[in-house]
Order: structure tokens, then sequence, then C-alpha cells
């Protein structure tokens, strides 16, 4: 038996896990049943919320958090020449926590569920870096698991801005709603700021949904959110909507919030209500980069529905982003532009 393995190990050498081998995490970190067990120390973590019952559409973002870690698995090489670093150079410890356990059955007990998930792991008695409160990139999921999200946060931070990146405004009026009627994947912004949840210095970003009348607009902007349209980005250039969006959010406790229908469905198709016209996904990452340095308390992405996706392209899309978080929250600036032969004389 012994020289049975040994002569297979000879032949194979060590085991060890392929990008697409092994067990799934994202980006390869380990993995940890942080909610099971309070000792697993983190600075950042990654935590899915497979929940898809309040959608208006098309189902499916319960699929997203498996989704978008295997779109992340290309191998444990995480240097880029855009943000000229990784996200281990921070020396940071980052861990996958898994998927919060959700109920399909009942949206109330469902949020109840994804609320003390969020708590659980956000209020960790202490991130390894010795900072009181790690910080949580989560999978979503349908865009109603901000909701629980900030609800969680707002037991530590109280009130916070938010930088929302999606095709839709999400803040519909849910005045004449009872119950868990008032409670959907394009209402949730409306009901936390009805909670005192979000400041009145949020933003949206990549806005081209259809309205029946200005009403909506003036209800946004009544819910604290200032508008950034899909086609501001041409108009005024990358720049000045990464200048508008700081400036917007200041100084304060900011939460980052991304649909992956932000990005136009030609490149990112796998998701529960497309609208044509987005942005590009570079695009999209350009303006993260370029959000790097402020005061970020959290992140996610979300509406990915794998079912409509074609060749893992929206996941690998969500996944790249979901990086970029990873590197956002740490960075205390942007990262300057590569350069390459600009740069020579």
């Amino acid at each position: 038996m012994s020289r049975a393995r040994s002569g297979s190990r000879s032949t194979y050498g060590d085991q060890h896990d392929l990008a697409y081998t092994g067990p799934i995490s994202f980006i390869d970190l380990p993995y940890a049943r942080c909610l099971e067990d309070a000792a697993h120390a983190f600075d950042i973590a990654v935590l899915g919320f497979p929940f898809d019952t309040t959608t208006s559409y098309r189902a499916g973002a319960r699929f997203g958090p498996h989704a978008i870690r295997i779109g992340s698995r290309v191998g444990p090489q995480a240097h880029t020449l855009s943000w000229g670093g990784s996200p281990y150079d921070f020396g940071a410890r980052l861990v996958d926590c898994g998927d919060v356990p959700v109920t399909p059955m009942d949206n109330a007990k469902a949020i109840d569920q994804m609320e003390g998930g969020e708590t659980k792991s956000s209020t960790a008695a202490m991130a390894k870096d010795g900072k009181e409160h790690p910080r949580i990139v989560t999978l979503g999921g349908d865009h109603t698991i901000v909701l629980p999200i900030l609800r969680s946060l707002f037991k530590v931070y109280g009130p916070i801005s938010v930088i929302h990146f999606d095709a839709h405004f999400d803040t519909a009026n849910v005045q004449g709603r009872v119950g868990q009627a008032r409670v959907s994947h394009g209402s949730y912004f409306d009901i936390a700021f009805e909670e005192h949840l979000m400041t009145n210095t949020s933003i949206h970003g990549g806005i081209r949904q259809k309205m029946g009348g200005t009403d909506m607009v003036e209800h946004d902007e009544s819910v604290g959110f200032a508008v950034i349209s899909a086609e501001d980005l041409d108009d005024y250039g990358m720049q000045n909507v990464i200048k508008k969006i700081r400036e917007r959010v200041g100084t304060g406790p900011v939460y980052l919030s991304l649909d992956i229908d932000v990005i136009d469905p030609g490149m990112a198709p796998g998701t529960g209500t497309p609208e044509a016209g987005g942005w590009t996904t570079r695009e999209v990452k350009r303006i993260i980069r370029g959000l790097a340095g402020l005061n970020f308390v959290g992140c996610d992405v979300v509406e990915v529905a794998p079912a409509y996706d074609r060749a893992e392209i929206t996941a690998r899309a969500a996944a790249g982003i979901a990086g970029d978080f990873l590197q956002m929250m740490q960075a205390d600036a942007p990262p300057k532009p590569h350069g390459g032969p600009f740069l020579e004389n």
C-alpha cells in the first residue's frame, strides 16, 4: 500500500487545485463558516445572499452567488495593471464566509435571516486588523437584499450614504401598500429612507429605466438621491461623473450597491430586468477605481441570474467587479494610470 501511494505521488506530484477544480470560493479565498464560528477573525468577507422572491420580472438571482464564485475561478493571480496591485497587498485577512441560509417560502423570514447574517458578520467583536467592525462584500440575490444590509449597518454606523449603480431607481413609492406587499426589489430604498437608514446625500449612476411620468423622478429626489443617467457619462465624461459621486457622498460612511443591469445587456445578459443602453463593463470598473479612498463600510453586486447568461459573461463581469470592491475598500486613493508607453519621452 505504501509503495502504491508513493508511486502515485511520483507520477502525479502533490495534489493541488487548478482554477477549475476543487472546492468553490470567491477567487479561491479561504473558506470559513463565519456565521457558525465567531472565532474566525477577518477584515473583509465575501458573503452570499441567495434570495430572489421579491423580483417583479424574471427570477433566478438566488443562483447568483454560486455563479459569481464560478466566474471568479481564473486562478490565484489577482495583480492587475489597472489597480497596480492585488487585494492581498494590504495585509488584510480576506475570507469567503459562504452563503446565509435563506428560505424561499417566506419573504419576511428571509429578510430577517439576511439581516441576522449581515449583523453577525459586520458586528464581529474585532476584525483581524484591530478595527472594531469588519466589512462585507455581499453577492446577491435580488436587490431587496440591500434593505436588511442597511438595517444591519445602521446598528453600527447610523444613517449612511448610498452609491447605487443600476438601470432603475428602486425607490418606488410604497405609500398605500401594506405588509409584505411593500417590499420588492424596486421599493427597498423607499422603505430604507422611511426607516431613516440613509442620509439625503445618496446618488444613483447609470439610470435609464422607462417611467410612467416625472412623479417618479420627484419622489426619487425626496428619498435623498441625486441622479447620474446612463447618458451623462457620454455628455460629461468619466472624470466628471467620478467627481460628482465623490462630492455627493463626502467623507461619511458610504455603502455601494451595484445591480449588474447597470451594464448593457449586450455585455451582461444574465439578469432579471435588462435595459438597453447601459454602461460597458470597462466603464463601470473605471468608475469604481475612481471611488477608492471613500469611507466604504460595505458593498454588493446583485441581480445576477445565470439562467439568462451566455458563456458566463455576466458572472465573470460580476466577479471582476466584486474583485474590484476588495481593492476599492482598502485603497486610500484611486490608483494612478498605468501609463506604459504614454509616460515615455
